[in-house]
């Protein structure tokens, strides 16, 4: 099953984003979004790419999960750190992993404190 067109309508009014800003976005016509939306035109590869990129979600997901109901399955920063794992230095991933650790205490002291 493709879930692509319910993904994407979701992905979009999630993000709180017109089809025209999206349109603008992957430059394609405002129009060819809502006939995406709308099952009435398929899509191709290279946009389907285009739009995971955009939303930040893998191209698996966009087309074979309805991301509408997989809400626990569908973790933006995890997705995000395996799209840029190899962008990423040790160095990087040693701050990123201090700066998460950081938050963790500073929540946990809070909770703690009230």
């Amino acid at each position: 099953m493709n879930f692509f067109s319910k993904n994407l309508e979701y992905l979009r009014t999630k993000a709180g984003i017109s089809r025209s800003e999206l349109g603008t976005k992957l430059k394609v016509n405002p129009s060819t979004i809502s006939r995406w939306e709308n099952e009435d035109m398929g899509v191709t590869v290279g946009n389907a790419y285009d739009v995971a990129n955009y939303f930040n979600v893998s191209i698996e997901d966009l087309v074979g999960k309805d991301l509408r109901t997989n809400q626990s399955d569908f973790d933006e920063l995890e997705l995000l750190f395996d799209k840029n794992k190899d962008i990423l230095t040790d160095e990087d991933k040693e701050y990123i992993k201090f700066i998460i650790e950081k938050r963790k205490k500073d929540i946990d002291k809070q909770l703690h404190d009230e």
